[in-house]
């Protein structure tokens, strides 16, 4: 790819050994473009500039006056002049100088007015003036500029090297203009003739991968050798690097291998950039084999090379390959970076060798903090806090140690509710001159919490919000469950806020116990505002921590807010249990609402679930006082089919209320479910069934009713014949 100071050398060849602008001249009139202002400026300024032109009519005269000319339209009002002047020749110099001021003035249209008379003009060397325009563009970030002389010059006949729309292109990219520009410059490429390099095919594919249009590049790659351009190491970079930045690593391993196929030999910055992608994907065995080829292709790595793949390594927990190469990097003179005395210390203490990681520090005189800090680390998660405390006080006599290193030990004595000596820790802290920060506090609240000091807990809470930090999700937890044990609930409220606010999640386990402790203590109201910000910050809710508030809304009477709240449950993606219907079903009877207690009901029913006895027999009574048992009737089907829930006391409210209703052969058939179970219709039922019947009526229905209340009598009082009983 071109720089903008490779272009300038090349400028060389473009410009300067074809002629020279500005000693070229022209005489004959300028045709000016008529929809230009032809207007003069009357300004004391502008009339001494023209007094000025007059007695030096000469492009030199010109070019210094339009350099000295701040505003544009002034500018242009006296080149205008100066064309229109019988003794001035314009020359490309002069038209240099002012579609430059044009530009820097973001005046597009006027450009390509100026750059068509310049070619109307035949001023001599346009094609050199058109090339040093855009390279004067592009070097002052002016894209927009640049593209629209590089129209002109293509309009105008002129056909552009190859290299003109490469530094066009490349400069487009390392401006990260979008696709489209970079695709309409390709297209003045084609329109012009001019056959595409590998390079401007590199710049092609660079912008697809940057846009996310991976397959479109993939495609043009393959296209490549229909194009007359075979892919080089710049070519697999990009597309290696590409489908690596787009999650696609699997693929990228693959091109590695064309590449290999095709015998194309990696350059520096190849090796330089693909080598750490590929071990950020752990691809371990590909990093080695390209860091292998390139020292034997006598290519030196550098620091960043080196670090990556000390990473790789010890992540796959290569210790020794890890620092074996550590060697080699020191040999070869190069400074490692922090991370890389990092990774090796947490090498080292997963093998738990803490003595050859203190040695590796001390044997290389390692000045640095991160890496102390990764040991100290070690140290206490492994329970050996007197080496710790130990190697925290040679950092303190070589001035290594920081808040972190502090915070270190006191989290670990935090941890194991040592509170004491935690805060003895904390006053050295303070006296040393490092001030605590969020993760002290972090570190006290946990302590205090597991030790159950709700003051010092409450009061480290105020101080740390009155600072606006942030102390992490595990010491938000603590604290909210322990002042939920304490019943300290306006706390436990507080502490989650202000945790929703810094947008951390709370455990559902740990909401459920905070809703279920606010819904006891009568504060239905804040357990709703909590499920909301819950909701927003991410905290899951179960369907018993719904069902907390359900109830606790029923129980407060409030069924209007308990059917609002079951709509937000519903839009939260989270699907009503059985007990949330029971609690809605229940509300709903108390309220005296027949068309929404069934409704639930029946959808409860439909989708599977099985109301409890206490729920079914209040909606059964409610219904059945109402005459309206109907409604449910084929939900009751449901449940009589596949389930064994209804008792006899159920079945005898069924059948007399469906028998009022009018709903004989529903009730004899509830009626004979009943007896295939051996239960007794109650007397208010056998009363009501006996009571209904007209023995005068003679159709088959009747009949049918009378035989099954006959068998009741015959089962009930022991008679042969019904019919003779009920004559009787």
């Amino acid at each position: 790819m071109l720089s903008p100071f490779a272009f300038s050398r090349r400028i060389t060849g473009w410009v300067i050994l074809k002629a020279s602008l500005c000693s070229i001249s022209r005489k004959g009139n300028i045709k000016i473009n008529p929809q230009i202002d032809q207007c003069l400026s009357n300004t004391a300024d502008f009339e001494s500039k023209i007094h000025f032109l007059k007695y030096n009519p000469y492009p030199d005269s010109l070019i210094k006056v339009l350099q000295s000319t701040t505003d544009v339209n002034s500018a242009v009002n006296l080149f205008k002049w100066a064309s229109i002047h019988k003794l001035f020749d314009q020359t490309a110099d002069t038209y240099y100088w002012m579609i430059t001021k044009l530009g820097m003035a973001g005046k597009v249209k006027e450009i390509s007015d100026f750059c068509e008379n310049m070619v109307k003009d035949g001023c001599a060397g346009v094609e050199n003036t058109f090339l040093l325009l855009i390279y004067t563009f592009v070097r002052r970030g002016r894209m927009n500029e640049a593209t629209q002389i590089l129209v002109n010059m293509v309009k105008a006949g002129y056909r552009p090297s190859v290299d003109v729309f490469n530094f066009l292109l490349g400069a487009l990219q390392d401006g990260r203009r979008g696709f489209e520009e970079m695709l309409f410059v390709y297209k003045e490429m084609v329109k012009a003739g001019v056959a595409p390099g590998v390079d401007t095919l590199n710049y092609l594919l660079g912008v697809l991968f940057q846009t996310e249009r991976v397959d479109t590049a993939l495609d043009q790659y393959m296209r490549m050798n229909k194009k007359g351009c075979n892919p080089n190491s710049k070519t697999f970079e990009i597309v290696i690097q590409g489908l690596i930045s787009n999650n696609r690593a699997n693929e990228a391993v693959a091109i590695l291998q064309e590449m290999f196929d095709l015998g194309c030999q990696p350059d520096l910055s190849f090796y330089s950039s693909i080598i750490p992608m590929f071990c950020r994907e752990q691809k371990m065995e590909d990093g080695i084999r390209l860091f292998k080829m390139m020292r034997t292709s006598d290519l030196v790595p550098d620091s960043l090379v080196y670090g990556a793949l000390l990473q790789c390594l010890c992540n796959n927990r290569c210790l020794e390959s890890s620092v074996a190469l550590f060697e080699e990097m020191i040999e070869n003179g190069l400074t490692p970076p922090d991370t890389v005395f990092v990774d090796l210390v947490n090498g080292f203490c997963e093998r738990r060798k803490v003595s050859d990681a203190i040695k590796l520090l001390e044997d290389n005189d390692v000045l640095l903090t991160s890496p102390y800090n990764a040991l100290l680390t070690h140290c206490c998660n492994a329970d050996n806090f007197h080496i710790a405390k130990c190697l925290h006080e040679k950092m303190m006599e070589r001035n290594l140690n920081n808040c972190h290193s502090w915070n270190i030990l006191i989290r670990w004595l935090c941890e194991k509710a040592d509170i004491r000596h935690a805060y003895e820790l904390l006053g050295r802290m303070i006296i040393s001159s490092s001030i605590p920060d969020s993760a002290t506090y972090s570190a006290l609240v946990l302590g205090n919490c597991r030790l159950i000091k709700h003051r010092d807990v409450l009061k480290l809470f105020l101080q740390l919000r009155a600072k606006c930090w942030d102390i992490g999700s595990l010491s938000y937890s603590e604290m909210i469950k322990a002042f939920c044990r304490a019943q300290k609930f306006s706390e436990s409220i507080d502490v989650f806020k202000y945790m929703s606010e810094n947008r951390y999640s709370l455990h559902h386990s740990l909401f459920n116990m905070l809703i279920k402790g606010i819904c006891d203590y009568g504060m239905v109201d804040e357990a709703v505002t909590l499920q909301l910000l819950a909701y927003n910050s991410g905290t899951y809710c179960a369907n018993e921590t719904y069902n907390y508030i359900m109830v606790s809304l029923a129980t407060s009477k409030r069924g209007k807010d308990l059917l609002a709240f079951l709509s937000r449950m519903l839009v939260e993606g989270c699907r009503p249990d059985g007990e949330a219907y029971c609690t809605v079903i229940q509300s709903m009877v108390s309220q005296n609402r027949v068309k929404e207690s069934s409704w639930f009901f029946n959808r409860m029913v439909n989708e599977g679930l099985i109301p409890d006895s206490d729920t079914l027999y209040k909606i059964l009574l409610y219904l059945g006082n109402e005459c309206q048992l109907s409604l449910i009737s084929a939900a009751v089907h449901k449940l009589t089919s596949h389930c064994e829930i209804l008792d006899s006391g159920m079945y005898n409210i069924l059948v007399k209320g469906l028998w009022k209703e009018d709903k004989k052969a529903e009730a004899c058939q509830l009626l004979d479910l009943m007896l295939d179970k051996g239960w007794m219709p109650d007397a208010t039922t056998h009363k009501s069934l006996i009571g209904s019947v007209d023995m005068n009526q003679k159709d088959e229905e009747t009949l049918t009713i009378r035989d099954n209340i006959g068998d009741i009598l015959t089962e009930g009082l022991g008679e042969v014949k019904s019919v003779s009983c009920m004559g009787r």
